[in-house]
């Protein structure tokens, strides 16, 4: 089959919007009965996303098949409702690795390697693939960073060397920012006509602009852009701020910018059957009733800012369960080093209906998390803890109920007397053989939920699957006495080796999961787990 490819690049600036821009084209197409697969490039030495510092580059989003990759991954699953693997994300590290290795082996048979054309075409054999696995109609490529930065100019030229290949095949979209400075009060054009000369150097044009800015572009800047830029005023798309991202598929539709792209590529426009995602849209921007929900941790501040992406998917996945039922999301960050210092500071958790603890590492602000938790378990405050979250809550359990003081992980204690959370077993081989890229327990697996438990009636089900990725685990050598003590096993995996999900009984909602259900759920489907929680803090306001 013919496959037809669509690259979204970056203009003047990091954060402008191109992994919203990608998934929200791709939604649309899809949406038209086209079959589309998404590509993230980062322009990184790394080989993957895991040992990149979260509040630099946000998010690790795990794939089902265990890749750590870019948050954009995450957003193509929610938009696109696929399951995207390894086989579309990508380094600067991982394609270096593949060319230095192959010519280690042989494989250029003795010729000299050089950057350019071996790792570009490295970089294109590996869209291709990722094409014909996922028998696509559309691959969009989205590379990170902006153009003109000397990083991701060699995604540039396979690009480029595309489009030499099959220029019919190819298209580019170039996101770019147009600031409205207030100084000033007119919206600017020039920084993008900077951007697209940028573009225009590596021998490529774009053929299609994506406007974001404060407010919509009207008709002056529009043919501005269109005369100096060389793109016709019909390919030049309005991004103006949105209320929500789950928005802008929407905004596009409205601006028939799929059906110009199908046109460009000489193919038939059908119509876009999007009257699901409208409703949800609608839904979500009528509904008032709030709910307050206390995310704490580490990974929020970088200088004076705060940022979210660390934690992006949890957010995502609060919204979607919330707005599934009925109520709007007021998401509010605690700083888990605030209660370790003033312990009086706990009572502001009262103010939250529900609390979440995210996955993280190390041991800056866990004291503080412990705390939290013993709060939420004492006063009956909803609770839901994730990865970390979980293994605090074993660690809180067993110092309050069973009265070992000490009790800890050996991540944060190794010489704790009581180690109820320790390194897994494979583990210890691996960071001694293999170093720390790569090796966590990664991808989905299955899990078996005990019956009258909180999760087995959140999700239905019996047996389930889950994307993890951690290092260390519940220990079994304290399982009885914990059990004992009122701890609820209830999800481990099909082994029985493995605790998967801790519960608390005669609690509103108290689950703490090994796991990461943030990655699975989508804006139409939430997640169970996720759906239970907010259940129980909708309940919660009413006490």
């Amino acid at each position: 089959m013919k496959h037809r490819f669509i690259f979204v690049v970056g203009g003047v600036m990091s954060g402008v919007g191109k992994g919203t821009s990608t998934a929200s084209l791709g939604l649309i197409l899809r949406s038209k009965g086209y079959t589309v697969t998404a590509i993230k490039i980062d322009p990184y030495v790394n080989v993957d996303a895991g040992t990149m510092n979260p509040v630099e580059h946000g998010e690790v989003f795990v794939t089902v098949d265990g890749d750590e990759t870019d948050q954009d991954i995450g957003n193509y699953e929610r938009f696109l409702d696929i399951n995207i693997t390894k086989m579309n994300y990508m380094t600067t590290g991982r394609v270096y690795q593949t060319v230095i290795d192959r010519e280690r082996h042989g494989g250029y048979h003795g010729k000299c390697v050089e950057v350019v054309p071996r790792v570009p075409e490295e970089v294109i054999a590996r869209i291709d693939a990722a094409a014909k696995a996922a028998k696509a109609d559309f691959v969009l490529i989205e590379i990170g960073g902006t153009v003109g930065e000397y990083e991701n100019i060699l995604f540039l030229e396979a690009l480029r060397m595309m489009r030499q290949r099959d220029v019919d095949s190819v298209r580019t979209v170039l996101v770019s920012y147009l600031p409205v400075p207030p100084s000033i009060g007119e919206m600017k054009t020039k920084p993008t006509q900077h951007a697209v000369r940028e573009i225009n150097r590596v021998g490529i044009a774009p053929d299609f602009i994506i406007c974001r800015s404060e407010q919509a572009l009207d008709a002056p800047r529009r043919e501005k852009l269109s005369r100096f830029c060389g793109v016709a005023e019909n390919h030049i798309i309005t991004a103006a701020n949105a209320r929500s991202i789950y928005e802008v598929p929407m905004s596009f539709e409205s601006q028939h910018f799929a059906d110009t792209v199908l046109k460009s590529f000489r193919m038939k426009a059908p119509a876009s059957n999007l009257t699901t995602w409208t409703k949800f849209v609608d839904g979500l921007m009528t509904v008032k009733d709030e709910v307050r929900i206390g995310v704490i941790g580490k990974y929020f501040s970088t200088g004076d800012f705060t940022l979210s992406d660390a934690y992006i998917s949890v957010l995502e996945a609060i919204k979607h369960a919330a707005w599934a039922t009925g109520q709007k999301p007021v998401i509010e960050w605690l700083n888990s080093e605030a209660y370790e210092t003033d312990p009086a500071l706990l009572a502001e958790l009262h103010n939250y209906d529900g609390i979440l603890i995210p996955g993280g590492f190390g041991s800056r602000g866990v004291e503080g998390k412990i705390a939290a938790i013993a709060y939420a378990r004492k006063h009956k405050i909803p609770y839901f803890g994730i990865c970390y979250g979980m293994q605090c809550a074993v660690i809180e359990f067993a110092r309050s109920e069973l009265g070992f003081a000490d009790a800890n992980t050996t991540e944060i204690d190794p010489k704790s007397k009581h180690p109820v959370i320790h390194i897994m077993n494979d583990q210890t081989a691996k960071l001694k053989d293999a170093g720390i890229g790569g090796t966590l327990r990664l991808g989905s697996y299955p899990c078996d939920l005990a019956a009258g438990t909180q999760s087995r009636k959140d999700y239905g089900q019996a047996s389930i699957s889950e994307r993890h990725r951690h290092r260390y685990e519940f220990n079994n050598d304290y399982r009885t006495q914990l059990e004992a003590a009122g701890l609820v096993i209830a999800g481990t995996s099909p082994d029985n080796r493995l605790v998967e999900i801790i519960e608390v009984a005669d609690h509103p909602f108290f689950v703490g999961v090994q796991f990461h259900p943030e990655f699975q759920s989508r804006p139409l489907t939430p997640h169970p787990l996720f759906l239970g929680f907010l259940k129980a803090a909708k309940a919660q306001k009413s006490k």
